[in-house]
């Protein structure tokens, strides 16, 4: 079933769906269908805004009293928290999927484990290392900056899903969120979504703009890969999507 968040039907039940899936705010959902998911993964970047402004906001406010470090570190825990570590989590499942060099069957079924195997350890330190080293320069640049750049590279990660979940994209399985929401979004609403993210971050600074773009496109490469490797998406696919694009457009304003 195709996205269509042009409709207000359509909107209320998917922003309901996004805000519930995503993060521990207490909402209530109403419709959960393949319909509401797509448009959830639409328009997943307003919960990226509403996350990040809130990181952002609180690790401008540490940053001010203790220093550009604790400011990175109040963004990266307030956004885990926020996320229940749902995406951390998919990254590191990933990982150890990917890492393992067994057949998709055999990768599936690590990544559906509880526990943490090396992969997932190795690239979960590397990854957050990175986050903090990023923030922490951002806020020692500026508090707005440093702010600006955990909300960017919020809303970037959540655009990153649209991709995740394009119409030609199979689930690697069925149940579970990535069957749930897995070929709902048709290729030109993924396109507006980006452009729309992209577009909004370039007009408080340009290189948020190129940031975004950038880091979707590393979640692209990303995606790639796991589809190829796993033969469609899973939930934990796309919380990886969005810590990679996250990350990546962190990386990306730290060098542009």
């Amino acid at each position: 079933m195709s996205t269509d968040v042009s409709r207000p039907s359509a909107l209320g039940p998917g922003l309901r769906f996004a805000f519930g899936t995503l993060t521990v705010f207490r909402v209530r959902v109403h419709r959960w269908d393949r319909a509401a998911g797509g448009v959830a993964m639409a328009v997943a970047p307003v919960v990226g805004l509403v996350v990040g402004a809130l990181a952002g906001g609180t690790g401008a406010l540490l940053a001010w009293r203790g220093g550009a470090w604790l400011g990175a570190v109040a963004v990266v825990a307030v956004e885990a928290v926020a996320t229940r570590g749902l995406h951390l989590d998919g990254v590191a499942d990933v990982a150890d999927g990917l890492g393992s060099g067994k057949p998709a069957e055999d990768a599936l079924r690590i990544m559906k484990q509880s526990d943490i195997g090396p992969f997932g350890v190795l690239t979960l330190i590397l990854l957050m290392l990175t986050q903090l080293v990023v923030l922490a320069g951002q806020f020692e640049r500026g508090l707005w900056r440093g702010a600006l750049a955990a909300a960017v590279a919020a809303v970037a990660g959540r655009t990153a899903l649209a991709w995740g979940c394009l119409r030609p994209v199979p689930a690697a399985r069925p149940g579970g969120l990535g069957a749930m929401v897995a070929s709902t979004v048709r290729p030109v609403t993924a396109v507006a979504v980006t452009l729309a993210a992209a577009g909004a971050a370039a007009a408080l600074r340009w290189e948020c703009g190129v940031a975004v773009l950038l880091g979707v496109a590393v979640a692209a490469g990303v995606l790639r890969r796991c589809v190829r490797r796993f033969g469609g998406v899973t939930g934990d696919v796309l919380g990886a999507l969005v810590e990679s694009s996250a990350t990546a457009t962190l990386v990306a304003l730290a060098l542009i």
